[in-house]
């Protein structure tokens, strides 16, 4: 069966190194939101003579958002319906909670449930230091909300979304991201994507 995972989670938990990762052992198209749509986003935020990278802003979720999801969904059909496994990696808050996200998704691919196999990874960290070190790290303006409203967003680090989609519980893992991602948290992650 063709593999189709997502790697969700909140800002720092390091869905991207992870993915990264797996990626290495599971032959995927490797689809990271941000990569997908950033430049573009940043260009018309820029024209709109708004922070380019501001992800906070009414005009971003108004205008920008969708366009970048809903791009990446359409590259993620055409690889399905191309035969290949595809990992995607973004938040995917909203499209979780949309039952018929994912349906539209194997539907526009050809595709099924018996065909494709489906799992959700929410990577977390318990360690909230760490997660705010790796923000600060990484060094985005569009982190900059994150750490000046700290003790707001503090409670969000193990957030887990709600998942409607029809895949069976045990397709889901909620993955804690903490310490150094070892050889054998990666075989781990592997060995839950490849389980039947």
């Amino acid at each position: 069966m063709q593999k189709l995972v997502f790697f969700v989670g909140v800002a720092g938990t390091g869905k991207t190194t992870v993915a990264r990762e797996v990626a290495t052992q599971i032959p995927c198209a490797f689809l990271d939101r941000d990569t997908v749509g950033g430049r573009f986003v940043e260009r018309f935020l820029e024209k709109e003579g708004l922070d380019k990278n501001d992800r906070d802003s009414d005009f971003y979720k108004e205008h920008l958002r969708d366009l970048e999801y809903d791009t990446t969904k359409d590259i993620c059909v055409e690889n399905l319906a191309a035969g290949q496994n595809v990992f995607m990696i973004s938040p995917f808050t909203s499209e979780l909670k949309n039952e018929q996200w994912l349906e539209e998704v194997l539907s526009l691919s050809g595709r099924t449930h018996q065909t494709v196999d489906v799992k959700v990874i929410v990577v977390t960290l318990d360690d909230i230091d760490q997660q705010r070190e790796r923000i600060e790290e990484r060094g985005t303006v569009r982190d900059t909300w994150k750490l000046e409203n700290w003790d707001s967003y503090e409670d969000r680090v193990n957030f887990v979304p709600e998942i409607n989609w029809s895949i069976p519980a045990d397709h889901q893992y909620v993955f804690d991201n903490s310490g150094t991602l070892s050889e054998e948290k990666i075989t781990r992650l592997v060995q839950f994507i490849q389980s039947p």
